[in-house]
């Protein structure tokens, strides 16, 4: 965070996740538009750090700014979707694959431990908890790709890949599905067997990619 803050780097921390959740959940809804003063009642703190968080969401992918309206949750479309995915389909399945070559025991065991937690969360039908799950279990099995832009460019796109995933599951919660599509993508990454673990991989993005599309309507 920038020196230049008045207020801890911390607390600017704890409101970013406040508005996050609060996106990814639909508690604020998509293109509602996001006041600072009345964020700030609403948290308990000043407008500084709303500010900020609302800049760094912004750089993510959930927030927009328009010159007339301020900030405003982003609405996900079938354009935003297909770019977002777009992107996805050619970098990540490609650093799963390096990751998986590169052996890394202990991201599997972050993956699988992503997995557990992600099971428990589909029966509480806890959305937020599933949607940073998600990431999480990605996440882990992309990192160790051992290129640190692809990782960066990945990392670039979890919060709009989240809000895009929210839509899909509002209109088709296909938690278990994806939960089971993410088992057999970690079963062939521990077998070592790198082809595999990216071949599905690419078919789990590009099958929820075609629901989502299929929910909010392909233009």
């Amino acid at each position: 965070m920038s020196s230049t803050f008045s207020l801890p780097a911390s607390r600017t921390e704890v409101v970013l996740e406040e508005i996050r959740r609060g996106i990814l959940t639909r508690e604020l809804k998509p293109g509602q538009q996001l006041v600072e003063a009345e964020l700030a009642a609403r948290l308990g703190v000043s407008k500084t750090p709303v500010r900020e968080a609302l800049k760094v969401l912004s750089n993510t992918g959930l927030v927009t700014f328009s010159p007339y309206k301020g900030a405003s949750v982003c609405v996900v479309d079938a354009e935003l979707a297909k770019s977002v995915y777009d992107v996805r389909m050619v970098l990540e399945p490609e650093a799963v694959r390096r990751s998986v070559e590169r052996r890394s025991p202990d991201l599997l065991e972050d993956a699988a431990e992503a997995l557990k937690e992600a099971s428990a969360a589909i029966s509480d039908k806890d959305q937020a908890a599933l949607s940073l799950l998600n990431r999480r279990f990605h996440r882990a099995l992309y990192r160790g790709c051992g290129n640190p832009l692809m990782v960066s460019m990945l990392d670039d796109l979890k919060d709009r890949a989240a809000l895009i995933s929210v839509v899909g599951w509002e209109t088709n919660p296909s938690w278990r599905k994806e939960w089971t599509e993410h088992k057999a993508v970690l079963a062939a990454a521990k077998k070592g067997d790198a082809d595999g673990a990216a071949g599905l991989l690419r078919a789990h993005i590009g099958d929820f990619l075609d629901r989502i599309l299929e929910a909010i309507g392909d233009e």
